[in-house]
This record gives structure tokens, sequence and C-alpha cells, in this order.
């Protein structure tokens, strides 16, 4: 009578028991993003200037695996200021800061950063049903608030998205 080796099934056990990390090498995700542009802020408009951006994560399965749920965690960085709480866009060539920030919710209560200094991330998940890419668009909202007495010029601040998996 042939009996399997004893190393095989353990291998086979370790394989079931990946953890996370792990099952990441079945999955490539990339992340891109839609800026948010904030067009004209007017100093004298009582209400705070709102836009919105995207975040677009993708995952795709290899080795045409079907049926794999990916879970992911976005995060942004702070950007020019150092804070994802008290973010600032600068005007090129000048010292001058307009104070904005980045939002996962639409009543702008939820500032999304990388988990420190009170802001939150986003947590999700794709399951990958079909050979090829799923995607899941993530809405990303911004505001500077009202009664900033800044130059007139161009600000801006730069960004970036992380996508662990």
């Amino acid at each position: 009578m042939n009996q399997i080796p004893r190393y095989i099934k353990v291998g086979l056990l370790t394989f079931c028991l990946l953890t996370q990390p792990a099952w990441a090498l079945l999955a490539s995700c990339t992340v891109s993003s839609t800026p948010v542009n904030f067009g004209n802020y007017d100093v004298f408009n009582s209400s705070p200037t709102d836009a919105t951006g995207t975040v677009t994560v993708t995952c795709t399965g290899i080795l045409g695996l079907l049926g794999l749920l990916v879970h992911y965690n976005v995060s942004l960085d702070s950007g020019n200021s150092g804070n994802s709480s008290a973010r600032k866009m600068q005007q090129a060539g000048s010292s001058t800061d307009l104070e904005y920030n980045l939002y996962t919710d639409s009543g702008h209560s939820v500032v999304w950063g990388d988990g420190s200094n009170g802001s939150s991330t986003i947590s999700s998940s794709l399951t990958i049903l079909q050979l090829g890419a799923n995607t899941d668009n993530i809405s990303l909202y911004g505001r500077i608030p009202a009664g900033q007495n800044v130059e007139a010029g161009s600000y801006s601040d730069i960004i970036t998205v992380t996508v662990d998996y």
C-alpha cells in the first residue's frame, strides 16, 4: 500500500492556512486617481468650497483564479503639510498656504489619511469573478474652509495614495 509522504500533507496544510499577505501573491492590484479640482476659491464667500475626485483600485487574479476575495486598505499621505488632519495647498513661489482637507464621506466629517492624527483609511474588498480585472471606484471629497484671506494665484498639493492588499 502506497502512503503519501508526511511532508506533502504538511505542505498542503500550510497552503490552506496562508495568511492574507501570502494570498496577495494570487492577485495584483493597482491604484489611480482623478484629481480634486476646486476651481476658483472666493475669499469673500461665506460657504466652504467643495470638490470631488475618485480613487480607483483595480485588482486582477493571477493564474486564472476566479472567486478570489482581495481585501485592501487605501490610505492618503499628508501632502505638503505633514499632518493629514491639517492639509495645506501652497502657492508656487510663495509662502502662502490655503487650508483644505480630504474626506471619506460627503458630509466632510471623516478625514481620509493614513490612520494617524485622527484620520481614517478606507478598507474594502473586491471579488474577482471573471477573467480580467475588477475595479472599485471610491469617491474622494475635498473641502476648503471659508474665510481664508489668501493671495490670488494657483495653489496645489500632491497627495500619495497607497493601497495595501
